[in-house]
């Protein structure tokens, strides 16, 4: 079954208010479980500010911080399974209502590991 990523844009800055952070953890767990159950489910993960990225050059140097400044950023991410990539889009439309953040999904190419 093809695969897909599900990433999350969050705008650079503080996190919401821990009331506003409690509702979209609950909507997370239960999107989650959801996937589980569904066998859609292959991982996801959260990840650290921007401000923590490192980025490796082909020449060998490193850059801290992210390779682009940008008001937006990758927070996290969900790798999914899905049949087709409307079944996959609609599980964008409920990450999307999770965390109130936009979703970008994107199929994996269908090749052979490197």
């Amino acid at each position: 079954m093809p695969k897909y990523l599900l990433s999350i844009y969050q705008p650079d800055g503080p996190p919401p208010e821990s009331a506003v952070m409690d509702r979209i953890a609950d909507a997370l767990h239960q999107l989650n479980q959801e996937l589980r159950d569904s066998g859609s489910w292959v991982f996801t993960g959260g990840l650290h500010p921007p401000s923590t990225a490192t980025v490796v050059r082909s020449d060998g140097l490193f850059t801290d911080g992210p390779y682009i400044e940008g008001k937006e950023c990758i927070g996290g991410i969900w790798v999914i399974t899905a049949p087709d990539l409307d079944a996959a889009l609609a599980w964008g439309r409920k990450a999307a209502a999770a965390t109130t953040l936009p979703i970008e999904v994107r199929p994996f190419r269908d090749v052979e590991p490197y």
